[in-house]
């Protein structure tokens, strides 16, 4: 257990936290939450001990141990990958190199065959026999075979090193488990296997994650950052957000009768009692659920920005035709004779582990790239908006302040009241609106490139990653703003949920073609026929 009495951080003038306290207890995952800047990963800094608070302290229960999510991929470059995982278990690693040492003297001692004795003891103690066959398993679920685990993380990609040093993390059953955005460059395949993990980890987890889906799966509380506090809730990221929702709306009715709000909350804590993310916990959670009074459900304080596109023509029947597409990117065939239709209503996600191919064809529907064979023809009703996953050259060097920066995409109004309207309800306000385009963050620019897209009144999206660098409140007003789109769409994204509930048909880019399905996402991936397909054109 972890318990938080009274930590408070300062940088300068600004209060990240004041006076927190918590107990984080086995058995629960914790998803933190927060604001981008609000100070998530600062505060699992201070759990784990890397960063010291200014006030209060964090203790950890007496023999228990923490394991860390490194962040730091090239930290290990010479050293082989299982032993890399190993590592994660400091003390069983330290055991096995000072064995190692002493069995490789020469003038064998008494004292070091002693020393030898204790150190075995230990090492069995610790489950040191069995290391390296749980490091292989942990390695292979995540999707790192066996003929990578003598090499030297030198020799693996940045997405192979990311999930090696979750291996490390998960390692030797830790008794506290702090993960930062543990999702970032997985694949499905591994994000899935991680999930399960951590739905049968037994102990505690505390995991900072933009991914809704994640958090829904595998948590069971959820700690909000806010306003330099955090408060804990019952429940999943769903629950959070959707009771936070219902207090605002109580809120903002203060005539309401109470009885039909208690009604209100008792329907809503039904229906999220019998979605628990651990089955073996699910009475123990719909005992804490059905306590949950009216006082006990607080307004969120979050901003979330409007995001809606009105389409300014309907769209016809004929939408989009694909023929034979193919494209070479330095030397590799990235898209090989691909044809499709799009049609009316269609939402279309880009699926696959190819991130160039997905990237290349919404480049080449764009008018961004040329193919090297095949051809497209748009509906003459279609107009389309498409947002990259590079927005660099809208922003390089740009010294527009937002609002005229805005303008250049303005085709009906371009008034300096209409355009810092419109960057009011995106979340730039005030003297906001006079920044430089150049300074923007990475999610400041996506917010724009997204209000861009709203002026343009097209008919049709393309979207490449979208919710790279957007906080959960961002995606979330997004997700819900290309739900209720009335036109149609293209999109590649490695968010489930985002993918799930938009989505109406899969496109999934595979080596040998594509396979093509008018579905869901979880449709299409708990298609036993499908799957085994799509492994086989992998193999």
């Amino acid at each position: 257990m972890i318990t938080v009495s009274n930590v408070g951080l300062r940088y300068g003038d600004r209060k990240l936290f004041d006076d927190i306290n918590l107990k984080f207890t086995p058995g629960n995952c914790y998803g933190l939450i927060g604001a981008n800047g609000a100070g998530k990963s600062t505060f699992v800094k201070i759990l784990s001990g890397e960063i010291e608070p200014q006030t209060g302290s964090v203790a950890i229960t007496s023999g228990e141990r923490l394991a860390v999510l490194k962040q730091d991929h090239f930290q290990y470059e010479d050293e082989e990958v299982i032993k890399v995982v190993i590592m994660g278990h400091t003390r069983l690693y330290e055991i096995m190199q000072e064995k190692d040492a002493i069995y490789m003297k020469a003038d064998f001692s008494e004292a070091d065959g002693m020393r030898a004795a204790e150190l075995e003891g230990e090492f069995a103690e610790l489950n040191g026999w069995e290391a390296e066959s749980e490091a292989a398993i942990l390695l292979k679920g995540l999707g790192i075979q066996e003929n990578v685990h003598s090499k030297k993380m030198a020799e693996l990609s940045g997405s192979e090193k990311v999930k090696v040093l979750l291996a490390q993390a998960l390692f030797g059953k830790p008794d506290i488990l702090l993960l930062d955005e543990p999702t970032n460059h997985l694949d499905i395949k591994a994000i899935q296997w991680l999930e399960e993990f951590l739905i049968n980890f037994e102990n505690t987890v505390i995991v900072v994650s933009h991914d809704r889906h994640f958090l829904n799966k595998v948590c069971t509380h959820i700690a909000d950052l806010d306003f330099g506090k955090i408060q804990i809730y019952v429940g999943n990221y769903d629950f959070w957000y959707e009771s936070s929702q219902l207090a605002q709306r109580m809120a903002q009715d203060a005539n309401k009768k109470k009885e039909e709000k208690i009604k209100e909350l008792q329907a809503f804590i039904a229906r999220f009692s019998a979605n628990a993310s651990k089955s073996k916990q699910a009475t123990s959670r719909k005992k804490l659920l059905d306590k949950i009074t009216l006082d006990d459900i607080q307004p969120s304080s979050r901003r979330y920005p409007f995001v809606g596109f009105t389409p300014e023509r309907e769209i016809g029947n004929d939408l989009l035709r694909v023929e034979g597409l193919t494209k070479t990117i330095d030397g590799v065939k990235v898209l090989d004779n691909i044809s499709f239709i799009m049609n009316k209503n269609d939402k279309i996600a880009l699926v696959g582990r190819n991130e160039i191919a997905k990237t290349t064809l919404l480049r080449i529907l764009s008018g961004e790239l040329e193919p090297d064979a095949g051809n497209f023809k748009w509906g003459v009703t279609t107009s389309q908006a498409y947002f990259p996953k590079d927005n660099s050259e809208f922003f390089d060097g740009c010294n527009l302040n937002l609002v005229d920066w805005l303008r250049q995409f303005s085709p009906q109004d371009d008034s300096e009241s209409f355009l810092r309207g419109f960057l009011g309800r995106m979340l730039f306000s005030g003297e906001e609106v006079l920044k430089k385009a150049s300074v923007l963050s990475g999610g400041e620019k996506v917010r724009c490139m997204l209000s861009k897209m709203m002026l343009s009144g097209s008919n049709v999206l393309l979207l490449d990653e979208p919710t790279n660098h957007l906080d959960l409140e961002s995606i979330t007003a997004l997700n819900n703003g290309l739900i209720n789109f009335k036109g149609s769409v293209i999109f590649a994204s490695h968010d489930h949920q985002f993918i799930q509930t938009i989505a109406n048909r899969i496109i999934d880019l595979t080596p040998k073609g594509i396979i093509d399905k008018q579905m869901t996402y979880d449709e299409y991936l708990e298609n036993e026929q499908l799957q085994k397909q799509t492994e086989e054109m992998y193999a």
